[in-house]
């Protein structure tokens, strides 16, 4: 097997740095490889590092686990760069939630969608560019795997303004998975699906039997008419308006609709995810100390590490959904769209599989959204205030011109610190 080294970025992270380091030391594909752990938060760091350790010498992994607050440090020599950094998560996400709302802008999560995405775009795609153009000077052959939101935005300003190697990642295909299995009364792991469209928004372009390949979309349609009609509403009424199932929950592809609102506009439960990452928290603290390690030695379920061995070691792993820049892969998409498809990770580098034509109706549903990313994306890499409130009037989740300016102004001077020219 060969060796690399793969720096990791915001390793302190709660949630993706156990998921990584999970399927990093169950990897025989990575044994003798080194891990380079980077955060600016040295406390999280330091836990980080004493729980990869510890996974490590549990797991007889064999890696190198090196850490460092300063990633100039790590990236020489890096053959694959995972990100999954993010500026003051909760508190900023809370704002970019309430503060459209209060000016009478009904939307879902706030996050990848609506005011909340562009905001979030504005602060985090500076800080993004700063990493590849990093990567560009130290370890330009090195891959960026992007795990950080607003994926589709961050994928389209690599695709845009960096020759760098990049693909994001997510989980969503699966949600939807599980979502038709549930409906059709069958196991997730029974069917296979294939999605194509943005993050967040793919349409299921088939379900089928994992083993007899049977088309399992007339199963479904005839199961969605008899199920719990409060289970899923907004995904099943536009799975039933367009013909397609879409991905990946009514929130999170609420985010895109101007009637997004009725999958619930309460937003997203910050006190049980404080709650949660509390928890997380004690946990990692009581093994490090207790040494506790060996129950943990299972993939988490996420795809880096096998884009990476794909990659690495020619094993030509088909994964379901990465982020990654158009270029034909949707045929009736714009080639400067940021789309999710299923790609080959090999030799060869990671490959978007041509996914032809989705259907027009659904294409069209799509192409709105990719205009407003295209701007938001014009308005974060130039830092520009005016781009910004065009990006807002062409979302179709702002309803008035007032709000968009009220909240422009309110949510740009909070995120004043974040946002410039890096053009």
């Amino acid at each position: 097997m060969n060796k690399t080294k793969i720096v990791f970025i915001g390793a302190g992270s709660l949630c993706f740095g156990l998921s990584m380091f999970r399927d990093v030391f169950t990897s025989a594909g990575l044994r003798g490889s080194t891990l380079a752990l980077v955060d600016i938060d040295g406390e999280a760091l330091d836990r980080a590092y004493g729980v990869a350790c510890g996974m490590n010498e549990a797991a007889g992994a064999g890696l190198t686990v090196e850490k460092t607050t300063d990633r100039r440090q790590a990236l020489p020599g890096a053959g694959f760069v995972v990100n999954a950094i993010c500026i003051e998560r909760a508190e900023l996400w809370k704002l970019d939630f309430a503060i459209p709302k209060a000016h009478g802008v009904r939307h879902t999560l706030g996050e990848n969608g609506g005011p909340g995405a562009l905001f979030f775009g504005l602060r985090t795609i500076p800080m993004i560019l700063d990493i590849v153009r990093d990567m560009e000077e130290l370890c330009p052959g090195a891959f960026f795997l992007n795990f950080s939101n607003p994926e589709s935005r961050i994928i389209l300003a690599l695709g845009r303004y960096s020759k760098i190697r990049a693909v994001g990642l997510c989980h969503g295909i699966s949600m939807a998975q599980n979502a038709a299995a549930k409906i059709m009364g069958r196991d997730s792991q029974s069917i296979s699906v294939t999605g194509a469209g943005l993050n967040h928004f793919q349409w299921l372009t088939s379900i089928k039997d994992a083993v007899t390949g049977e088309d399992l979309y007339p199963v479904l349609a005839e199961c969605d008419r008899a199920y719990d009609p409060s289970y899923q509403p907004l995904t099943r009424k536009m799975f039933r308006a367009f013909g397609l199932f879409p991905t990946c929950s009514d929130d999170h592809m609420g985010e895109y609709l101007s009637f997004g609102y009725e999958a619930g506009e309460e937003g997203y439960d910050f006190e049980r995810d404080a709650a949660n990452r509390a928890k997380r928290l004690e946990e990692m603290e009581s093994r490090i100390k207790e040494n506790r390690f060996a129950d943990w030695l299972e993939p988490s379920g996420e795809r880096a590490v096998d884009v990476i061995t794909g990659v690495l070691n020619d094993k030509r792993q088909v994964i379901p959904s990465g982020v990654v820049y158009n270029n034909g892969a949707i045929s009736n998409l714009p080639d400067d769209a940021a789309v999710e498809v299923s790609v080959m990770a090999d030799a060869a580098g990671i490959t978007p599989l041509h996914m032809g034509e989705l259907l027009p109706a659904c294409a069209r549903v799509l192409s709105q959204q990719v205009m407003v990313q295209q701007m938001a994306v014009d308005a974060a890499v130039s830092g520009s205030k005016e781009m910004a409130l065009q990006a807002l009037l062409l979302d179709p989740t702002v309803n008035s011109t007032d709000a968009a300016v009220r909240l422009l102004d309110d949510l740009w001077e909070i995120n004043r610190p974040y946002i410039r020219n890096c053009l």
